[in-house]
């Protein structure tokens, strides 16, 4: 792969990076924010909560109720 190739994918992968970021801070804040995909409403299960949503998925994390948005965190 050439340096372009390189820069283009350094460039997807940032703004992918910024994006998420973006849902986690609008989430967190409290405010209501769709999934991009199926459009139903993304929940934030902390890691206090005893909410299980899938034994599968990690316990804290943004989800989308049909698993389209999985942004797992590491909270403590």
């Amino acid at each position: 792969m050439s340096a372009v190739d390189f820069s283009k994918l350094n460039k997807l992968t940032a703004k992918s990076f910024n994006d998420q970021k973006a849902i986690i801070k609008k989430v967190m804040q409290g405010r209501a924010v769709k999934c991009k995909v199926c459009q139903k409403l993304l929940t934030l299960v902390p890691p206090s909560s005893k909410q299980v949503i899938d034994k599968n998925l990690p316990q804290s994390g943004i989800y989308c109720p049909n698993g389209c948005t999985d942004i797992e965190l590491d909270m403590s």
